[in-house]
């Protein structure tokens, strides 16, 4: 069950969940303290206290692993090097700073579009807990940006991307479209990461015993998925629904008609290959009560650290030879793909919680500003993210806003 707040509840919440007319589980639920809606600017002035509330996680492996490399943080040099090595031709970068709470930034490049992205989700974490004072470059392009090694003269900047790779050295954010999907949820956007849970097709016994592909053209290998195909149509349903990098080949491999997202869980077995980059629907798959079969990557998402092959899914190589392979395997061994796809649903479910990147944004922000060797400051050319009016519902925030001179 899963509600949205559109008006704030200032003590006593109760929530009742019924199947017929029996409570479920623990219902009836008691919220004793205030409860804020999405828009209500209150956040926890402590934040030990707030990661406590959410239950985040002491250590984010991933975290960890992407600041390696970065032991202290120079923002002159930041400041200095940035614009010049990527905010040319194709940049899309976006430079924040965080200071008493508000967020201030200024774009980098033509192809920066995508910062309401990170603007909803900063504005989100600040309504919540008092941020750290930060100032931090973000890449809201697809690729990660930054390829120079730990030992490499001049060293690697910490540029933060939605992706990354076996070869770069970006740090790692939960990428824009989860982020979006957890903060649209219930609003607009049909296809969350809850949604997908509570449309997850037939039992696994009447689900289809093929394989499912449908995507666009953005990478030479889902075209040899739909030749597969059909060479292989007892096996493999594959098709491209949109063509933009190889517009040449539409006639030959033909085009398929777009599907409901929640059509793909009639099928036992999902096929994720990479997009441009990482494939962003691969936690979506996860999910949906099928079997994955994973094409072998360089990138990854900030949560791929935590999943385990042919424990959470099934790899497949990179040229995709060993898929029909995969999947007659997937076949034959009916009790073990079912273990293998309710294994990788139950930790996606566990590592893709709304809270758990909220926790993870506000952790890659602490630990960044742990390692600044001097103090975030609003540059020129920056402007004021304003937060979201609130008029249209009562907030009125129980907690004590600070002195002036406490800030």
């Amino acid at each position: 069950m899963r509600y949205r707040m559109y008006g704030s509840v200032t003590k006593g919440l109760k929530i009742e969940i019924f199947y017929g007319d029996q409570h479920v589980a623990q219902s009836p639920y008691i919220l004793k303290e205030p409860v804020y809606h999405e828009y209500c600017d209150c956040p926890e002035e402590d934040p030990e206290i707030w990661q406590d509330m959410m239950s985040c996680p002491s250590q984010e492996p991933q975290i960890t692993e992407d600041f390696i490399s970065f032991p202290t943080i120079d923002l002159q040099r930041m400041l200095k090097e940035m614009p010049a090595k990527f905010s040319q031709a194709r940049g899309a970068i976006v430079h924040y700073t965080i200071r008493d709470n508000h967020i201030y930034r200024r774009s980098l490049g033509k192809y920066t579009d995508f910062k309401m992205f990170s603007d909803e989700m900063l504005l989100s974490l600040a309504r919540k807990v008092r941020l750290p004072d930060v100032e931090f470059y973000l890449n809201v392009g697809d690729w990660p940006v930054e390829h120079r090694k730990a030992n490499d003269t001049p060293g690697p900047l910490p540029v933060i991307s939605w992706c990354g790779s076996l070869d770069s050295r970006d740090i790692v954010l939960p990428t824009y479209d989860v982020t979006h999907s957890t903060l649209e949820t219930l609003r607009g956007v049909t296809n969350d990461l809850l949604s997908i849970q509570g449309n997850t097709g037939p039992f696994w016994e009447n689900k289809t015993e093929r394989a499912l592909f449908r995507g666009r053209d953005s990478r030479e290998e889902r075209l040899h998925l739909v030749k597969l195909s059909k060479e292989n149509p007892e096996l493999l349903d594959a098709g491209i629904t949109g063509y933009f990098f190889f517009r040449e080949k539409e006639k030959e491999l033909g085009k398929a008609q777009l599907m409901g997202f929640f059509d793909f869980f009639k099928y036992k077995y999902q096929v994720n290959i990479d997009g441009t980059v990482a494939a962003y629907r691969f936690p979506y798959l996860l999910l949906g009560d099928s079997l994955v079969l994973k094409q072998d990557s360089q990138y990854y998402e900030h949560f791929y650290v935590g999943l385990k092959p042919w424990k959470h899914y099934v790899p497949v190589k990179r040229n995709l030879e060993d898929l029909l392979e995969k999947i007659k395997w997937a076949k034959e061994n009916d009790e073990e793909a079912r273990k293998i796809a309710k294994e990788g649903q139950l930790m996606a479910r566990e590592l893709l919680q709304p809270h758990r990147f909220y926790c993870y944004y506000y952790k890659v922000l602490q630990k960044y500003a742990e390692r600044q060797a001097s103090k975030p400051e609003i540059r020129d050319g920056m402007e004021l993210v304003p937060q979201p009016d609130d008029r249209d519902s009562v907030c009125s925030c129980h907690r004590k806003k600070p002195l002036r001179e406490d800030l």
